[in-house]
């Protein structure tokens, strides 16, 4: 090989060497200069306990919050960890819960709560350790709240929903009387099924959904109300035995909760009774829609859609010591109201239209 052509070869090849060496090197640096500028992610610990993980409107607030939980992550330097307990219904249960969040260091508690007469045994273990809580769905009686300044209840107020169903029935007695009075006495024969015994929201909903009824002159015909628990298994019994008593004379079902509601459907199917009584019940589940589609249920009341959104705000809000809660809309330092809104099959095709 000519010694000029080697030579200038040896020249380029250390050359080509030099050049990929200083690329390396300023690849290792640059790569070492933005992991050190990398934001650090920071770790949200929540505690969320559940007075019980078989209501089908509690179960579908937590599945959204874990959902919202995962897309805010997805946009933040955020780790957000949901811990999830199941109080079974039983208070006992739940503040053993509440001791393993404690212990466990959770930075926010979002409870549910069993009895809300044992709220005040909760809010004193978390203020002894300085961690926030938010009540949900289950409201704390006014004397537990003001216990301490980090304590919170977000949810809506009982006595709209009771308003609301009563103006559903309102508005199909209005529409074609004959479909509800079925026997033509000018009177609706009902029957109430009820939410936990001393659940304000059942209550308030009980007390609630015949005044629109009241105020406007309808007569009625109460013809025997119980409790149910807010569950379909239960108030299908419970319905079973009213069909035996009063059959077809029941010519309205007000439910305290759309579980109870369908309970009573799934009684009077059974009962071949046909056509069934109005129906209405309250949250506005998956289920309880369906039955709205089917012409089997006359209504529902949506129970705060935005309440998991508003829970994991202000969880977020109150775990960082920097952030305000202004924007938050909190009323007397503790509450954060939430609206309902009544759902017919018009309201439901009013939707589609408009394509929500």
């Amino acid at each position: 090989m000519n010694r000029r052509i080697k030579s200038c070869c040896s020249q380029l090849l250390h050359k080509a060497c030099c050049c990929f060496l200083i690329m390396v090197c300023f690849l290792f640096l640059g790569s070492g200069c933005h992991s050190s500028n990398a934001p650090a992610v920071k770790t949200v610990r929540i505690g969320l306990a559940m007075y019980s993980q078989n209501d089908t409107f509690i179960s579908a607030v937590v599945q959204e919050m874990e959902q919202l939980a995962r897309e805010k992550e997805s946009v933040s330097d955020l780790k957000i960890n949901l811990n999830l307990a199941d109080g079974q219904s039983n208070q006992t249960v739940q503040l053993e819960q509440i001791d393993r969040f404690l212990d466990s260091g959770c930075d926010v508690l979002c409870v549910n709560i069993v009895d809300r007469t044992a709220a005040a045994v909760l809010i004193d273990k978390a203020a002894s350790r300085d961690i926030p809580v938010i009540f949900f769905n289950r409201q704390p009686v006014q004397e537990d709240l003001q216990r301490w300044e980090k304590v919170y209840y977000v949810g809506p107020k009982g006595e709209e929903s009771g308003i609301y169903q009563g103006e559903i029935i309102l508005e199909a007695w209005r529409k074609d009387q004959p479909d509800i009075d079925k026997n033509g006495d000018g009177t609706i024969q009902y029957v109430m099924l009820e939410g936990e015994p001393g659940h304000q929201d059942a209550m308030l909903r009980s007390e609630y959904a015949i005044k629109p009824l009241l105020k406007a002159n309808i007569l009625l015909e109460k013809l025997d109300s119980d409790t149910a628990n807010w569950s379909r298994s239960q108030a299908a019994a419970k319905m079973k035995q009213w069909c035996e008593m009063f059959g077809e004379k029941i010519e309205v079902v007000i439910a305290n909760n759309d579980d109870m509601a369908l309970g009573a459907i799934d009684a009077m199917k059974e009962a071949g009774i046909a056509p069934l009584p109005a129906v209405v019940g309250v949250d506005a589940t998956e289920p309880a829609i369906e039955a709205l589609r089917k012409k089997e249920l006359l209504g529902t009341v949506q129970n705060a859609p935005e309440m998991p959104g508003v829970l994991l705000e202000l969880a977020l809000r109150l775990s960082d010591p920097e952030s305000s809660l202004e924007k938050m809309q909190i009323e007397e330092g503790h509450y954060i109201w939430l609206p309902y809104y009544k759902i017919t099959r018009e309201t439901l095709i009013q939707q589609e239209i408009e394509g929500f």
